[in-house]
């Protein structure tokens, strides 16, 4: 999914890496301060003052909903089940796999999603997406970073200046 947004919004695209030197997961309270404040910092620039759509996945190898596990509903309270898509064709059913995504609306205020992004930078938790209501402006958290696409190229410039220290020295970006 994230890659695909990245492919199709390359031109309004930019990755913020969640420690320095390009560091992936944290290890001490910190590192995870660092990691949520700069989660947080850049959702705060993208919609402070706003209302915001969580997403959160879960994943199957059936078409039919799965019971939602304890950790993803604790994860992401008050979401229900938005859709449900084919996700990984296989012709073997034992590989097939579903992507299940669950959304709620929020208030955007600081701090107000860091069990989640704690448990992103985890790698415990993936597929997770934070956008405006128009989806214009989505923040997709993974284990290292974050990928975010902008309204326009020059929106995206500003947010890359903010934030040089950020960015990847990977010559695309990543």
């Amino acid at each position: 999914m994230a890659d695909d947004l990245r492919a199709v919004y390359r031109d309004r695209w930019v990755r913020f890496h969640s420690l320095p030197e390009s560091k992936r997961y944290p290890e001490t309270d910190a590192e995870y301060a660092i990691a949520l404040d700069r989660y947080n910092t850049v959702l705060d620039e993208l919609f402070a003052g706003q209302e915001v759509h969580v997403v959160t996945a879960d994943w199957s190898n059936t078409e039919s909903l799965p019971p939602r596990s304890p950790d993803h509903a604790g994860r992401h309270p008050g979401s229900r089940h938005w859709v449900s898509f084919y996700s990984d064709p296989d012709p073997d059913p034992e590989f097939q796999r579903y992507t299940h995504l669950y959304a709620s609306r929020i208030p955007w205020r600081r701090g107000c999603v860091d069990e989640l992004l704690r448990s992103v930078a985890d790698d415990v938790a993936g597929g997770v997406f934070i956008t405006d209501l128009a989806l214009r402006r989505i923040h997709h958290p993974y284990d290292g970073g974050a990928d975010v696409i902008l309204t326009t190229t020059a929106e995206r410039d500003e947010l890359k200046a903010r934030h040089t220290s950020w960015l990847s020295k990977h010559p695309l970006g990543l």
